[in-house]
C-alpha cells in the first residue's frame, strides 16, 4: 500500500520546524508506526537525505520511548496502544498520515519527532519511590498484602511514563501519571508509611510544572498501559489527606 506522510522536521530546539510531505510506496499493512518511519528513513538515506529522528527502544509496548503524535492523537488511532503497536493497515490506500512530536509546552522539541520528557522524571524524583529503611531484607511473606491489593498496585505501577496523557490533555496535566505513582505506593504497607510526604512533594511539582486536570478523561483513552481514570482521583485524595493530617509523614 502507498501512504502520504506529513512529517514534522526540526533541526534543533532553537530552530523553526515545518511539515514535510513524503510519498511512501510499498508499505506493508502489518507495519507499526515506527516501522513505517524505518521504511521512510531507508528511502531518505538511500537518496542521501537526513533521516527522520524519532525515539524507540523495546518496540514491545513496555518502555514508553515511542511517544509521538499521529493524526493529532498521541501514539495513534487506536485507544490504549503505544505507537509501536499501532498498525498502518488501519489506514486506506493513499491516505495522508500526519506525524509530529508529542505536543505539550512541557515537552520541548529536541529534533524532528524527539522531545525532552525530563519533566516527568521530576514527579518520580520528588516522591515516586519508597525510601523507608527496612533493615535487612524481610521474608517475602513477612508483611502480608491482600491479593486484590497487590494486583491493583501492580496494575497502577504498569505506567510506562510515555507522556501521552500529558500530551492528550488540553491543559497539559500529568494527573494520571502522578496518580498512578501515588496510588500504587499508597496501597502497599511499607511505601504507605511515606504517603503524606509523597503526596505533598508530588503535588508541588504538579502545581509548578503542569496544568490542572481537564476532567474529560482524554488521558485514559490514550494511555498504553490502560491506567484507569480513577488514578487521577488519587492525587486529590492523597493531597487532602496530607493537608488534614499535617503531622503524618
Amino acid at each position: 500500500m502507498r501512504l502520504e506522510l506529513e512529517v514534522w522536521r526540526q533541526a534543533g530546539p532553537d530552530t523553526a520546524g515545518a511539515f514535510v510531505t513524503y510519498d511512501v510506496p510499498d508499505c506493508d499493512p502489518r507495519m507499526s508506526v515506527l516501522e513505517l518511519l524505518d521504511h521512510l528513513n531507508e528511502q531518505l538515506t538511500g537518496r542521501g537525505e537526513a533521516p527522520v529522528a524519532f525515539e524507540s527502544d523495546c518496540r514491545e509496548g513496555i518502555c514508553g520511548a515511542c511517544g509521538l503524535t499521529v493524526d493529532g492523537r498521541p501514539h495513534g488511532w487506536a485507544d490504549n496502544l503505544p505507537a509501536c503497536h499501532q498498525r498502518v493497515g488501519d489506514r486506506g490506500e493513499g491516505t495522508r498520515v500526519r506525524l509530529e512530536p508529542l505536543r505539550s509546552g512541557v515537552f520541548p522539541v529536541l529534533r524532528d519527532l524527539v522531545v525532552d520528557r525530563g519533566v516527568l522524571d521530576d514527579v518520580t524524583l520528588r516522591g515516586g519511590f519508597a525510601s523507608v529503611d527496612t533493615g535487612l531484607a524481610p521474608d517475602a511473606d513477612a508483611v502480608p498484602v491482600a491479593h486484590t491489593t497487590a494486583e491493583e498496585a501492580l496494575d497502577l505501577a504498569a505506567c510506562i511514563g510515555c507522556g501521552a496523557c500529558v500530551a492528550a490533555c488540553p491543559n497539559g496535566s500529568a494527573a494520571l501519571y502522578a496518580g498512578a505513582r501515588i496510588a500504587h505506593l499508597a496501597a502497599l504497607p511499607i511505601p504507605a508509611l511515606e504517603r503524606a510526604d509523597r503526596a505533598r512533594a508530588i503535588s508541588r511539582v504538579l502545581d509548578e510544572e503542569f496544568g490542572p486536570c481537564s476532567g474529560y478523561g482524554e488521558c485514559a483513552r490514550v494511555c498504553p498501559a490502560d491506567i484507569p481514570l480513577g488514578a487521577v482521583a488519587a492525587v486529590g485524595r492523597e493531597r487532602w489527606g496530607a493537608a488534614l493530617h499535617p503531622k503524618r509523614t
